[in-house]
């Protein structure tokens, strides 16, 4: 074996020398080289792992918020529609208490136009009975030419008033 291997160029004194020189190489190589540059892909991995679940976060908080949002504005929606209802309710509570109070006008007024009717109607009565009494009295007189006084024209008016009543 020793002959195939001289006849390949290999000498073992080399050989060794070669093999502890790449050994050597290699240590150095791990230590100062593959280490580190392990370390920073570790260090980017971890950083890429940390950006990838705040990412997740703040999608979940995302969506929380637009859920919080979507509940806030349909709150204010349902607000909105209470107060209008409100104000619709006040508004026709506002109208019923108007239009009762011209109701009581209009009944004031009514009221007050038939007692004026009626006064003017029973001075009107009282004016026509002194005016039928008066002519009653004057008719009396022509007819039977004679003057009345003061107590028959009284007694006379009286009984012409109870007739017309």
């Amino acid at each position: 074996m020793n002959e195939t291997l001289e006849m390949l160029g290999i000498q073992w004194s080399k050989l060794i020398i070669q093999l502890i020189n790449f050994t050597i190489v290699l240590l150095v190589l791990k230590r100062f080289a593959y280490a580190p540059v392990f370390k920073i892909l570790d260090a980017r991995k971890a950083k890429i792992a940390e950006g990838v679940a705040n990412s997740d976060k703040i999608k979940t908080q995302l969506a929380q918020t637009q859920a919080d949002s979507q509940k806030i504005l349909a709150d204010a929606g349902e607000l909105a529609n209470k107060i209008i209802a409100d104000a619709r309710a006040a508004a026709s509570r506002v109208t019923e208490q108007e239009s009762q109070k011209a109701i009581a006008v209009a009944e004031q007024i009514i009221a007050k136009a038939r007692e004026a009717a009626q006064q003017e109607r029973a001075a009107t009565l009282a004016e026509l009975k002194r005016e039928v009494g008066r002519l009653v009295v004057q008719t009396t007189l022509t007819v039977t030419g004679k003057v009345l006084t003061a107590d028959d024209q009284r007694r006379l008016a009286e009984e012409t008033q109870k007739q017309i009543a």
